[in-house]
């Protein structure tokens, strides 16, 4: 049975959406409600009209930008199919059956120089996810299942929608607020690939090798010791760094994991839960 997306979003990621939304309809609506006053005014739609294809063609821009990034795609990076790393497919697809996707997302392998990580993405209405070469060759097929179950995640929270983000852009500008936002849905992701793999040592495991990024000593990094660091981060310039950054600390977000694990059960023995965090 498909994941219910609702039960797994964050509860930080559904009030400061929320709250984006709000700010963001409001202020759209704001600024439909100049443009016609100042048509109705002026007695002349002809600024309206301009604004419209302004928006049009910034639209078509970024359509074909689109267009040009898949060309690159399909000219630079691998096309993950049923014969082209199977594993990595299969992976794809557990993970996309267990959120009750549509179909699976068009995924593709691309050398990343030793960048260690993997990302969502939406052109048009085509949803992709794009795997490092780095993040397969350092985590274990374990770890690289939670990772994919993160950006596929993205897709299944409907953080990639482009009408829902169009109708948030404008709340995106409020101070502190998108970036509380944006580390919220990192949260959100985390517990839908927590969810996908069901395994808190791989969980664990994949966030952690995104600090550690060496295949050697991924068997012998201590999660423990990794998420006790938490306690180390300096309280003043720790709060700061958090506050203006999209992201969550991985510290953080390990601890995050561990305390959804906690909540549904699904704690390993022999895996002592760092402190959870009620703050996004």
């Amino acid at each position: 049975m498909a994941a219910s997306i609702g039960d797994l979003r964050h509860s930080k990621e559904q009030l400061y959406g929320t709250l984006i939304l709000i700010f963001g309809i409001a202020i759209w609506l704001l600024l439909a409600l100049v443009l016609v006053a100042g048509a109705l005014a002026q007695n002349s739609f002809a600024q309206l009209i301009i604004l419209v294809v302004e928006i049009a063609i910034f639209a078509l821009i970024i359509f074909i930008m689109g267009l040009f990034h898949r060309a690159y795609l399909f000219g630079h990076a691998v096309l993950i199919t049923e014969r082209q790393f199977p594993q990595l497919h299969a992976s794809l697809q557990r993970g996309a059956e267990k959120l009750g996707l549509a179909s699976v997302p068009q995924s593709f392998l691309y050398n990343s120089n030793g960048l260690v990580n993997a990302f969502a993405a939406r052109m048009g209405a085509r949803s992709m996810v794009l795997i490092t070469s780095a993040i397969v060759d350092v985590d274990t097929q374990a770890q690289v299942d939670f990772i994919i179950g993160h950006e596929l995640g993205q897709h299944a929270a409907g953080h990639l929608s482009p009408w829902k983000n169009f109708l948030k852009l404008p709340g995106t500008f409020v101070p502190l607020l998108s970036t509380a936002y944006h580390r919220a849905r990192e949260l959100t992701a985390d517990r839908i690939g927590a969810y996908c793999v069901d395994d808190l040592a791989a969980a664990r495991g994949g966030l952690a090798m995104l600090a550690c990024g060496s295949a050697k000593l991924n068997a012998g990094l201590d999660l423990d010791a990794f998420a006790a660091q938490e306690k180390m981060v300096p309280p003043v310039t720790g709060f700061l760094l958090h506050i203006f950054s999209t992201y969550p600390r991985l510290t953080r977000r390990i601890a995050e994991v561990e305390a959804y694990f906690r909540r549904r059960g699904m704690g390993e023995p022999g895996v002592a839960p760092s402190r959870a965090f009620a703050h996004a």
